[in-house]
């Protein structure tokens, strides 16, 4: 593709020994935004909807307490040994550029395949298949709503987003910010709520908190992943790094000011809803949040529903953001085709690979074969110094321990064809990337998709 020859852009650095000018995205996302880039995509709907299955799980309130704080901590450590990767390593990329830099291409593809093709449009559709069940649920009081309508309302989300995060990386970044907020606020009416009732001396649900707690190994896994669901975006900021603002203070700074305030946040809304429901009202309700909203708002109830719609929406901006990079820059090395690689040479956005993650996701919405996700993250958590190292030990076991306690508690089938998925992409690494055998035809077909998308190669950007 001809490059421009103008270098008034800000956008675009000179090279005068080459003569060349680099293209590279422009570093956007400061301290709010990182920090409501985790916080948002942390608070989806599994608040509104987890609880339940975590005290299914573990069996008393208080037990089920204990989890929800347990996992804010496992989360906390976890962000903070990647906090620590991401000051050393200073690329974008998340798990996949570490394990690029530390272990070597071979891992690092098998984990960007699974990423970009699986987990990740996945995650997307997952969330927005839960937007679109709360946005037009008012529709259909007393029933539930039609699938085409559903799915429809879904791929037009997806669609939203992938234009918005398309034309401007600000835009989707102040769209993050404002759902950030909303959904915090809609967790405090839920936590006030909830202090108003305990000011009543509605306490039953904390008396002999600790009654039939369940002591299994594997219940606490379940429990543990349950929990932990809710807490899934931790580690997005690690996925954008060259597009921070000094992003040696940013990053650790955001992470330490998100993950207290949305477990923190968690516990309190917890306790609201004990407080308002029984533990067998609870373990009973559809969707726990609204229930709650239903016994303590009355005829503003629908406040709860309109809460959550946002809620999962925000996440979905921030899964959708985060999950395009990843496709971007296991293209720049070379683990995808070419074209992912590139960005569009006047908004500054990896526009073909959020086109490609949308894409994906829009054939799992469509065809019907995807209605949710289980067992699709398994994440290394590769440890470097400065971060105490009992902090990586401790997230190191407890991976382990929440991948294979589920597994042996409650087999499913889908396990397997995750590990097959997995490893059908070492048929691929070979021919592709080790020996890079590419059929002579996609240069041609990348040439035409450069012109046609208006886009063009960028440069590492490792601040």
């Amino acid at each position: 593709m001809r490059r421009r020859k103008t270098t008034d852009s800000p956008y675009l650095s000179t090279n005068l020994s080459e003569g060349k000018e680099k293209l590279r995205l422009k570093q956007e996302v400061g301290l709010i935004s990182g920090v409501s880039l985790i916080a948002g995509t942390m608070i989806g709907s599994g608040i509104f909807m987890s609880p339940e299955w975590v005290l299914h799980h573990m069996g008393s309130p208080a037990s089920s307490l204990l989890i929800w704080a347990a996992c804010g901590l496992l989360a906390m450590f976890g962000a903070l040994s990647y906090a620590e990767l991401g000051t050393i390593i200073k690329e974008s990329g998340g798990e996949y550029i570490y394990i690029l830099r530390i272990f070597g291409p071979f891992p690092a593809f098998l984990f960007a395949y699974t990423s970009v093709i699986l987990v990740r449009p996945a995650g997307l559709a997952a969330v927005c298949l839960s937007f679109a069940e709360y946005a037009i649920a008012p529709f259909y009081p007393g029933c539930s709503s039609p699938q085409v309508v559903v799915k429809c309302t879904a791929a037009a989300c997806i669609l939203f987003l992938t234009i918005i995060n398309c034309l401007n990386v600000r835009l989707a970044t102040s769209i993050m910010n404002i759902f950030t907020a909303a959904k915090i606020l809609a967790l405090l009416v839920i936590v006030v709520g909830g202090l108003v009732l305990l000011a009543k001396g509605q306490t039953q649900s904390f008396q002999n908190a600790f009654q039939n707690t369940t002591a299994g190994i594997g219940a606490v896994g379940v429990a543990f992943y349950q929990g932990l669901w809710s807490y899934d975006g931790w580690n997005n900021l690690n996925y954008v790094t060259e597009e921070l603002k000094k992003p040696e203070v940013t990053l650790p700074r955001a992470v330490m000011i998100a993950i207290p305030l949305v477990t923190c946040l968690y516990l309190l809304v917890n306790v609201s809803y004990l407080a308002a429901m029984t533990p067998s009202e609870l373990l009973s309700s559809g969707a726990v949040a609204i229930t709650w909203g239903d016994k303590v708002l009355g005829s503003w109830a629908w406040l709860i529903s309109l809460s959550v719609a946002l809620s999962t929406f925000g996440s979905s901006n921030g899964t959708f953001f985060s999950g395009g990079r990843v496709c971007y820059i296991a293209a720049r090395e070379g683990h995808m085709v070419n074209i992912l690689s590139m960005a569009h040479v006047r908004c500054l956005t990896p526009s073909p690979a959020l086109l490609f993650t949308s894409t994906v996701s829009l054939i799992m919405i469509i065809s019907g074969s995807f209605t949710s996700i289980d067992y699709v993250s398994l994440y290394a958590d590769i440890l470097l110094s400065q971060v105490p190292i009992i902090i990586p030990m401790i997230v190191l076991m407890a991976a382990v321990y929440l991948v294979l306690a589920p597994i042996i508690d409650q087999p499913q089938i889908e396990i397997l064809y995750i590990v097959l998925f997995i490893f059908s992409g070492i048929i691929l690494y070979f021919p592709l990337v080790h020996f890079k055998c590419h059929p002579h035809f996609l240069q041609r077909v990348t040439l035409h998709l450069q012109l046609f998308l208006e886009v063009a190669p960028t440069t590492r950007d490792a601040n």
